[in-house]
């Protein structure tokens, strides 16, 4: 199969995309696009927000900051003023604050977790996953906790993942990027570009895939994987799904299941920012690794993604909701089990980079744009 590709920076929302194998193949009927999306504007003035948790109760949403805090927007009150007691980041790039998720025992113990870089002892800066605990008013995060610090060091602010997902048993999927080292990807003594799975206290888990393994890092979940941008678990399947970043090129989506190889540097839909190819890439397939179950030649940059499980919109069933970056658009993907038969780009007229997607007890979808002056959005399908 052949490709040409284009520069991720042009306008993509507006050009044709190719799907993987699978879905090119797929005889499903296209279902009709709908009208579009009606957008309603809840907050602003956010310095490039990376992620949106919602509260129980209708309590709001706390929002992280790249910069490094740590904010809640409430429905009558607005945007609060950073919390207190979040820990200090190491902020340059693509490093950050990152994801923030509620414990799936929030009720009983508040926990909130919280991924970030996080400066060492010497100021060196290491990707980190931590908890503390949220007080009854919302303002502070109280004995935060590092439980999980990636060794070595970051060489630099690029491919650094950063998202999280908890399984059924309450244990944490975590993604590390390769950190512009591709190889160490492939590098089972390695940390960067990898889906981890950790205990909910930063531990390894009895059955992880390499726990057995002298060879292996035992919190690694699957290798193979340049940037994993979105991580989400699947609610009909129960299964963990992902989205990553290409190179120039290459973006894809796909199922991280434990102990295998997602093919990345030796496998690859993408060539490298120079336009020349991966020096390290055999192809598009590697014998041994997975093929992604969609990819992008043009990359959007994917960023969050949330299914959408609720019943308010029915136009939207068996849907998953993906932000694009450089493709500053929402992207819908319909399903039909594992297969992506259709692609909508919605909100690409507001030209906004989208960075997370969850979808609000209320079944509205929610959107928060990168940018220095990042907004929340509440969208809705036009009717």
């Amino acid at each position: 199969m052949s490709f040409s590709f284009r520069d991720t920076l042009l306008p993509v929302f507006t050009l044709a995309l190719m799907t993987s194998q699978a879905a090119a193949a797929s005889k499903s009927p296209v279902p009709p696009p709908s009208a579009g999306a009606k957008v309603t504007e809840l907050a602003k003035g956010l310095n490039h927000p990376w992620s949106l948790a919602f509260l129980p109760d209708n309590q709001g949403a706390l929002i992280t900051e790249r910069s490094g805090h740590l904010r809640l927007w409430k429905p009558d009150g607005g945007l609060s003023a950073p919390l207190k007691g979040v820990p200090r980041v190491w902020a340059s790039g693509q490093a950050g604050l990152w994801d923030v998720r509620l414990s799936p025992d929030f009720a009983s113990n508040r926990r909130v977790y919280l991924t970030f870089a996080h400066p060492g002892e010497k100021g060196e800066p290491h990707a980190a996953l931590g908890y503390g605990t949220l007080s009854a008013d919302n303002k502070t995060l109280s004995n935060f906790k590092v439980v999980f610090s990636q060794q070595p060091a970051l060489q630099s602010g690029i491919n650094l993942g950063g998202r999280m997902a908890f399984d059924e048993k309450g244990n944490i999927f975590l993604s590390t990027g390769d950190n512009n080292q591709r190889l160490n990807a492939q590098h089972l003594n390695q940390l960067q570009g990898k889906i981890l799975r950790l205990t909910p206290e930063g531990g390894v888990p009895k059955d992880n895939p390499f726990v057995h393994d002298r060879n292996a890092k035992p919190q690694i979940w699957t290798y193979g994987n340049r940037n994993p941008q979105g991580l989400a678990i699947n609610p009909w399947s129960g299964a963990l799904w992902e989205t990553e970043h290409g190179p120039r090129g290459g973006d894809e989506v796909n199922l991280p299941q434990a102990g295998k190889n997602y093919g990345w540097p030796l496998a690859t839909f993408g060539i490298n920012y120079s336009g020349q190819p991966i020096p390290e890439a055999k192809g598009t397939t590697l014998a041994g690794a997975e093929d992604p179950i969609y990819y992008w030649e043009i990359s959007p940059a994917l960023s969050g993604m949330a299914f959408y499980n609720a019943q308010k919109f029915l136009q939207w069933k068996n849907s998953l909701f993906v932000g694009a970056l450089a493709g500053k658009s929402l992207i819908r993907l319909t399903l039909d089990g594992d297969k992506v038969t259709h692609e909508e780009r919605l909100l690409g007229d507001r030209k906004e980079r989208i960075r997370e997607v969850q979808v609000g007890g209320d079944g509205f979808v929610y959107v928060l744009t990168d940018e220095s002056d990042g907004k929340l959005l509440k969208i809705s399908p036009q009717s």
